[in-house]
């Protein structure tokens, strides 16, 4: 698997790389494509500020780093939007407003509150901040259509006072098969986001036996991110994830340019 498709720059609030960083640190690991989706959180703030980016400025930088490398490494232009009920209709207008390769669609936040956070699990059980946030996920994914992958479903679960141990695909069996069964039906990716081995998880995102259900359920469309911050995070445990992948029966991965899904083999 020689594409990463979820990387972060300083575009984002939460990364400090600079793209070239983010760039090299791909090409030296021998992939092919990556594709670059800095932080689109409106709504969200880190200190005074609101965790978006000049979208002008991303694709004049962008654009000049595909020119800069386009003979080592295909670079695409992303973005990983920050999902919110009240927001469909603003990203609706910003995804169709500029070219972007690919969108990730994200749940950061579940009631305005990020589980980053601590005081998200006060006064709460792990049980039941997992089950809001797959609530939360249900209620976004029937508001919003124009993304093409679905990020990091158990995002939450790095947080959790507990972790996995408070967690698992039978568990919220009927909240996870909505989902799933509703990106099959609307023609959505799911992504496998190795971020969860970086934080500490047992798993990459999502759980195993969710992408194990995914692919039983007719999925086809998954695609691969590292949710690198820093440019040693880049393809992150790729090669812990493509044994899983094919013992599901799973024999392609998905790319995406100009919002078009391209299959190659794993």
């Amino acid at each position: 698997m020689q594409a990463d498709y979820h990387m972060h720059t300083s575009f984002s609030k939460d990364a400090h790389a600079q793209p070239e960083e983010m760039i090299e640190a791909a090409i030296q690991k021998g992939l092919k494509t990556i594709c670059i989706t800095d932080h689109m959180d409106k709504d969200v703030m880190i200190g005074t500020e609101e965790f978006i980016f000049d979208s002008e400025s991303y694709f004049e930088k962008m654009q000049e780093m595909q020119e800069k490398y386009k003979d080592k490494i295909e670079v695409l232009i992303g973005v990983e939007i920050g999902m919110q009920p009240h927001l469909a209709k603003y990203f609706k207008e910003y995804t169709s407003r500029y070219p972007f390769d690919f969108v990730l669609g994200s749940v950061h936040v579940i009631g305005g509150v990020d589980p980053y956070y601590p005081e998200f699990f006060e006064n709460k059980t792990d049980t039941q901040a997992f089950g809001e946030m797959l609530d939360e996920t249900i209620q976004n994914i029937q508001l919003y259509s124009d993304y093409d992958s679905l990020g990091h479903l158990d995002y939450i679960v790095r947080y959790g006072r507990n972790r996995e141990q408070e967690y698992s695909y039978e568990k919220y069996r009927e909240q996870i098969d909505f989902i799933l069964k509703y990106l099959i039906e609307h023609g959505k990716g799911l992504e496998v986001n190795t971020a969860g081995l970086k934080y500490g998880l047992s798993f990459a995102h999502p759980h195993p036996d969710i992408i194990k259900r995914y692919v039983e359920l007719g999925g086809e469309i998954i695609t691969i991110g590292s949710d690198a911050h820093k440019p040693e995070h880049v393809a992150y445990d790729f090669d812990k994830i493509k044994p899983m992948l094919r013992a599901y029966g799973v024999k392609y991965f998905t790319k995406f340019k100009c919002r078009k899904p391209f299959f190659e083999l794993i």
